[in-house]
């Protein structure tokens, strides 16, 4: 917006594709992928698949994703809104209330277990009282989602940097001290004996499934970024912007695979709610490691939340100032209704946190897959097949 001061990225540090990357990156990869959860989940333990089905999830998470922004950038939608109201068309009156719906259940699953998450780990590190724990993490949440897009690019840029860093340090001398087990897993899988814990028997078609169901609850994220197709001045930006998208989500999901092999047998791991801590508590340097994997599981649940609260505050604050005839009245108590619509949300998913339904949220993950299948993976096959993709 016109006198707004500018937080865009100084783009000789950071050019603009790569933090679009990066918001991406810490959409997806969050509390859950930085404690293992969902990587065994979804890939580990159902066999040696897991080294080449995030292939497949990322490959489609970005080309979904780069369809998405190219739309929403041609037809200046930059909120999930009205893109859809945009990219349904005739059928906008069911469609984008149902990707409304969507949109809440990833909020009260995805926020919610962010703030869990996240306040569950501060409170393991520092034992202050969990509700305390978790409104630390509303107040980072808050703070950097009122800014606007630009600021919450600058800072998915920034944790992306940190969690990645810290990725490497975690995981690369583990992987190096503890390749004989390793491979020792791998022939282990490839021979058809599954990890600790799996109930699964390592074929194909389940493995296929889960992959592609990792990805579709994942594919509702895509909302969050139409927000910052606004500052972009030229597809090559967004084109490069899902190949780094790919680069950075594919090397950090396999490089975690590979890593977390090395005890997939152990006996600590059948009842491990927190994967990656059983790798770093049975591989080298463990009591410099294991404070790493607390961090970085706390910044991984902000920058999630984070990301999550931007989008609907976009929604409404745009919904809002949509109503209002020059940019002078856009201008004036933009920071007061983004403030407060940052505050709303904010306090929805804090409040979910605080009645531990982390079994609802869980099960609410299934469901978000569903929606989002049925709201953004079908109308964006039928719209590219349609189109034939000229409308992009």
């Amino acid at each position: 917006m016109a006198g707004k001061k500018s937080y865009l990225i100084d783009k000789n540090k950071m050019p603009l594709a790569m933090g679009i990357a990066f918001v991406a990156f810490t959409t997806q990869f969050g509390g859950g992928f930085a404690s293992g959860a969902q990587i065994k989940q979804y890939f580990i333990n159902y066999g040696i698949w897991c080294l080449i089905l995030p292939i497949l999830s990322q490959g489609l998470y970005s080309v979904f994703f780069w369809y998405g922004m190219r739309y929403a950038y041609k037809h200046k939608t930059y909120d999930y809104r009205s893109f859809s109201d945009s990219l349904y068309g005739p059928t906008r009156a069911v469609m984008s209330n149902a990707f409304e719906i969507c949109y809440l259940i990833m909020i009260g699953t995805a926020s919610a277990a962010a703030f869990a998450t996240g306040g569950s780990t501060l409170n393991t590190l520092t034992h202050i009282p969990y509700w305390l724990c978790t409104l630390i993490v509303a107040v980072f949440i808050f703070v950097i989602a009122m800014y606007g897009t630009n600021v919450v690019r600058t800072a998915a840029s920034t944790l992306s940097v940190l969690i990645i860093a810290g990725l490497l340090a975690v995981l690369v001398p583990n992987i190096i001290a503890q390749w004989p087990a390793i491979t020792e897993a791998i022939g282990k899988m490839a021979s058809g004996e599954m990890v600790a814990a799996s109930s699964e028997t390592g074929s194909f078609g389940p493995a296929l499934w889960m992959a592609f169901l990792y990805f579709a609850f994942q594919l509702a994220s895509v909302s969050v970024m139409y927000q910052h197709m606004e500052p972009v001045t030229d597809v090559k930006q967004i084109n490069k912007a899902a190949i780094g998208m790919f680069a950075v989500n594919f090397f950090s999901m396999e490089l975690s695979i590979i890593g977390m092999l090395a005890v997939m047998y152990v006996a600590d791991m059948a009842t491990a709610s927190v994967p990656m801590l059983v790798l770093v508590q049975n591989g080298v340097g463990a009591s410099v490691l294991t404070p790493i994997i607390s961090v970085l599981i706390i910044l991984g649940a902000i920058s999630t939340g984070v990301n999550m609260i931007a989008g609907i505050v976009a929604r409404c604050v745009n919904a809002v100032e949509r109503r209002m005839k020059t940019q002078a009245e856009k201008e004036k108590g933009h920071m007061i209704r983004m403030a407060a619509a940052t505050l709303i949300f904010t306090a929805i998913a804090w409040g979910i946190a605080q009645f531990g339904l982390m079994a609802v949220v869980k099960k609410g993950y299934s469901y978000l897959g569903y929606a989002s299948l049925i709201t953004v993976f079908i109308p964006f096959v039928i719209h590219a097949i349609i189109t034939k993709m000229k409308d992009i």
